[in-house]
């Protein structure tokens, strides 16, 4: 079974303190992942994660994401990319630590955008990983794009492309809150296309520096994808549980709020 793992930027480093990475965090986080895949030979598992206090707070600055044209902004947009990947070289050799056998791949080598929207990026090195038994680390990083520039590809972004490439049956989006609230402040239990329209009102942004869209972005991209691939199932939940990620990897919890196609049925075990 092939599961998709964020680890949102939140969770990994504090998003309003700029290059404060979560190293106990992330060690407990990269020790359930170890243990998971121990428990299931049948793991296949691919892990991203945002740029977090990292990327966010240059990208704001130099207001990447909108496009790249000056001499100014093509040094800001390298700047963004060297962040970015001092995090995920900090993340992944936290996962080597534990014993997860990560091999990193940079978005921003092969990425191409257009207006946006993510149109390219190599999948074929990420596909032969898996079928080696490896786990891919990907990121939030920087694109080359025909109508910006360049511009900013989200963790997101990016598993919404490969999701398209690689067969995957579950993506884990992990953050600070333990789903998607509704207006009570209670976790929606699940989120269908046709249940959206209900609970986007409740729907906030991110706490910290985020310019790729908080809760909402999320919400709405990762509905569209439920569409656009089937039998596919997204769960948004708290990574600051001990213990949630290797029970949710292994089956033994269905934690967070649902994302899913408005025909796949609400049975725990199909996670």
């Amino acid at each position: 079974m092939l599961t998709f793992l964020k680890l949102g930027g939140s969770l990994i480093t504090d998003k309003r303190v700029e290059n404060s990475y979560r190293e106990a965090v992330a060690a407990r986080v990269a020790a359930e992942v170890q243990s998971a895949l121990a428990q299931s030979p049948d793991l296949r598992l691919l892990i991203g994660h945002g740029s977090g206090s990292f990327g966010h707070m240059v990208a704001k600055r130099y207001q990447t994401m909108q496009g790249v044209h000056t001499p100014e902004e093509w040094r800001g947009f390298a700047h963004v990319a060297t962040v970015a990947a001092e995090l995920n070289y900090l993340m992944a050799r936290t996962l080597h630590a534990a014993g997860v056998p990560v091999w990193r791949f940079q978005p921003s080598a092969s990425a191409r955008s257009h207006d946006g929207v993510l149109v390219d990026m190599a999948s074929d090195p990420i596909a032969h990983a898996l079928n080696h038994g490896l786990v891919p680390l990907v990121y939030g990083d920087v694109a080359l794009d025909d109508t910006r520039g360049g511009t900013i590809v989200s963790t997101e972004t990016v598993f919404f492309y490969l999701a398209r490439q690689l067969p995957v049956q579950r993506i884990f989006l992990l953050g600070e809150v333990d789903g998607v609230y509704d207006e009570a402040g209670t976790v929606i239990s699940r989120i269908t296309p046709a249940t959206l329209p209900e609970v986007e009102r409740a729907i906030g942004g991110s706490s910290g520096t985020d310019v790729t869209g908080g809760m909402e972005t999320k919400v709405r991209d990762m509905v569209a994808l439920t569409q656009a691939v089937p039998n596919l199932s997204i769960r948004i939940f708290n990574g600051n549980t001990s213990g949630l990620i290797e029970a949710a990897l292994v089956g033994k919890e269905q934690p967070g709020t649902l994302i899913c196609a408005d025909d796949v049925p609400l049975d725990p075990r199909r996670d």
